[in-house]
């Protein structure tokens, strides 16, 4: 089943690993100034988990021999347990903004685009365990929110850090 899916797996495990690579030097880059603020290190910890996420998915996806059912076994826990992360991420940011004042809309932009990262997963692997195959298409909008989210996180990380 998913050896129609082997290119699409092995091109999201390659940008998942370069977009992990940018994350590490930035945070190696501005280590210092990651420390000093509250709540950006949480940010490039949930952007390094979306991303090896990814690396978990496609890793499994790629296996030989492996059955459906724990194909969607193995994608669900991925998912559930970056849903649980990008919650706590979530509800940490809810306390510095009450502290620091922050506009709401600051926490609940990120928040969202990595709760859209999660879900799809979990719903991917949900079906896939379920016996529909169709679960797969399900990891293609979990992947584009998990880059999208990292990217923006990459983004914070590198530039607007500095400001």
């Amino acid at each position: 089943m998913t050896a129609d899916w082997n290119n699409f797996l092995i091109a999201e495990a390659g940008a998942a690993a370069a977009l992990a690579g940018l994350i590490f030097v930035a945070i190696s880059i501005n280590l210092q100034k990651i420390i000093e603020y509250p709540g950006v290190s949480g940010r490039a910890a949930e952007a390094l988990s979306l991303l090896i996420g990814i690396l978990l998915i496609a890793t499994f996806g790629l296996a030989p021999n492996q059955s459906q059912k724990l194909l969607g076994i193995e994608i669900l826990a991925v998912g559930l347990l970056l849903w649980a992360m990008t919650t706590i991420y979530f509800i940490r940011g809810m306390m510095l903004i009450r502290h620091r004042r922050r506009p709401w809309w600051w926490l609940a932009t990120r928040s969202l685009l990595s709760e859209f990262a999660a879900l799809p997963f979990c719903i991917a692997g949900m079906l896939l365990a379920a016996g529909h195959s169709r679960g797969m298409y399900w990891l293609i909008p979990g992947c584009v929110f998990s880059f999208i989210a990292s990217t923006t996180s990459a983004w914070v990380l590198l530039i607007e850090i500095q400001r």
